[in-house]
């Protein structure tokens, strides 16, 4: 069962607060501090997330079994693990972005 965790949103602009993950290429806000679940991303020139992410932003869901949430899905990137604690994928449905991730 998937739950909302945050919405992506694409800009260009610098905000306060954002790191960059060098892995992927793109500069993040931290959602947890936002009151609406905003995570903002500006992209660098190298980033490997597809496009549909870079163009549109995302919504991001948690499940419990990353394999079983990505089994006959269409999985435009990932699953990547992030650190120990978090692994990532970005499936397409109804032509947006959906991030998959895992917590532990």
């Amino acid at each position: 069962m998937r739950t909302f965790n945050h919405v992506g949103i694409v800009t260009t602009e610098k905000k306060e607060g954002a790191v960059l993950n060098e892995d992927l290429g793109v500069w993040l806000t931290d959602y947890n501090k936002s009151p609406n679940r905003i995570e903002f991303l500006r992209f660098e020139p190298n980033t490997c997330l597809p496009e549909l992410v870079r163009k549109n932003g995302h919504i991001a869901y948690t499940v419990p079994d990353m394999q079983a949430e990505l089994e006959g899905k269409k999985v435009i990137f990932g699953p990547a693990v992030c650190d120990e604690h978090l692994t990532i994928a970005f499936i397409e449905e109804e032509g947006i972005a959906i991030e998959i991730m895992t917590i532990k």
